[in-house]
């Protein structure tokens, strides 16, 4: 049996790293690479094909799997699952940048997940946020104000996106942006989906100070959309050397959680 495959409830991080290979290889690939490139058996990767096509991520092929949306994200409880002790620290981090009394947004993000549940000890915050996750953890405690943007929902994470939730976010003027991101490089930081970007922009200009948050993970990583730059981002990780240098010729502030290093 090859290293990893023993014991329950690791499928879910098989099928995170299936997707990202299949993300990195443009769309689709071979199970006998995926089994090399993830050092498992074939049947190993069947199986985890078998569950991600069953969840509507990919599509099987003889021998092969497609990818069925390459600008698609995963669903939110799947996501919380990945890196769940670095999103926790950074949590922990950003909400120490928190005073009770702020007034902020926060995004669909799974690590904003994280944080709106380490502010729950906060009180008389005022929260402007797009995801009935956030809204459902800060709501109706100690004195909060929380209001949630209209519109339709998205599927796979409850976040409200669309002209209506622009349009409403828009009234509003907060302290800090809390935002979430799929990818960063040293050209910028970029996001799968396009409405998801706007919505992503107008939040930024709504705040006095923006904080993009994300895990080791996402260094290295390269998405379709750039967003606008942010004033602070909070990782887990000493980020590689290409992108502290695109930090630092953009004047952003660099917070790494738990180690007190700052730039």
């Amino acid at each position: 049996m090859a290293s990893g495959e023993r014991g329950g409830g690791y499928s879910n991080h098989r099928e995170r790293e299936i997707l990202e290979e299949l993300r990195l290889s443009g769309g689709s690939s071979r199970v006998q690479f995926l089994a090399e490139r993830l050092n498992v058996s074939e049947e190993t990767i069947r199986r985890n094909i078998r569950v991600l096509e069953e969840s509507g991520h990919v599509t099987k092929v003889h021998g092969g799997v497609h990818l069925k949306d390459l600008s698609s994200e995963q669903p939110l409880h799947f996501r919380m699952n990945e890196n769940a002790e670095a999103k926790r620290v950074i949590a922990a981090e950003v909400s120490n940048l928190i005073q009770n009394g702020d007034t902020l947004f926060l995004d669909i993000g799974s690590t904003t997940a994280f944080i709106a549940v380490a502010l729950q000890k906060h009180q008389n915050l005022f929260v402007v946020t797009n995801s009935i996750s956030v809204a459902h953890t800060l709501a109706t405690r100690n004195g909060n104000r929380v209001f949630l943007a209209g519109g339709p929902l998205r599927p796979h994470d409850g976040g409200a996106f669309g002209n209506e939730a622009v349009s409403f976010i828009r009234r509003f003027n907060v302290k800090h942006a809390i935002l979430s991101i799929a990818a960063i490089n040293e050209r910028g930081f970029m996001l799968q989906d396009m409405e998801e970007a706007d919505f992503s922009r107008e939040a930024a200009r709504i705040a006095e100070n923006r904080i993009i948050v994300a895990d080791g993970e996402k260094f290295g990583r390269s998405a379709p959309i750039i967003v606008d730059m942010p004033d602070m981002l909070v990782t887990d990780v000493t980020p590689p050397e290409d992108v502290r240098a695109m930090l630092e010729a953009n004047g952003i502030a660099l917070v790494v959680a738990g180690s007190r290093e700052q730039a």
